[in-house]
């Protein structure tokens, strides 16, 4: 899998970062430099090419994912982290995941296969990446979604499913809406510094 790493500041969470569709691994780090300057950086690309588009699983068509594709990049996800966690020698545990829509549902994935491999994640405009998958339990982990009242990409009930099925498996969510679409808001960015300064 293609990536970059930038170190920092070793007292901080390390950010790992995860694209939209027809994205790359440079999308997300003005907002991750944004949101906790100095925070060492592992920024990934999907490995799925879709028309030119770089996605992180497979999907049967817009909105229907390939959920057997998702389960396995989920499970590749899970040992390419912790390769990379020993390689740059920090903490899954205290890192921050932030994935946005495609990158927010292969965490999204993550979080339900794995439980707490992951006990920081950011997910903006994500998807329920499984319709009916069991998902782990959650103690401990921490999420936080950001979704548009107005999404017609990851529409609203796609949202309170995921929040529901995260809470039920004892997350701690917070969850912000905002009044647009699928794209991301300053707001968004702002309320996302203070939750990981909370969290760091």
């Amino acid at each position: 899998m293609e990536y970059v790493y930038e170190s920092g500041n070793n007292n901080y969470p390390t950010l790992i970062l995860l694209h939209g569709t027809g994205g790359n691994e440079y999308d997300l780090i003005p907002i991750a430099k944004t949101v906790l300057p100095n925070a060492p950086i592992l920024s990934l690309r999907g490995d799925v090419n879709e028309g030119g588009m770089n996605r992180f699983f497979k999907r049967i068509a817009p909105g229907v994912f390939d959920e057997d594709d998702v389960a396995m990049r989920a499970k590749n996800l899970k040992e390419w982290l912790i390769e990379k966690a020993k390689r740059y020698d920090f903490s899954l545990e205290k890192a921050i995941a932030i994935g946005y829509s495609n990158g927010a549902n292969i965490i999204a994935a993550l979080l339900n296969d794995y439980g707490n491999i992951l006990q920081h994640a950011v997910l903006l405009h994500p998807m329920t990446p499984y319709k009916d998958k069991a998902c782990q339990n959650l103690v401990g982990v921490n999420v936080f979604i950001a979704a548009g009242i107005n999404d017609t990409i990851a529409p609203k009930q796609e949202t309170v499913m995921l929040k529901e099925r995260f809470e039920g498996a004892n997350a701690s969510l917070f969850l912000q809406w905002s009044d647009g679409g699928h794209q991301l808001t300053h707001e968004t960015v702002d309320t996302l510094k203070i939750w990981i300064a909370k969290h760091q």
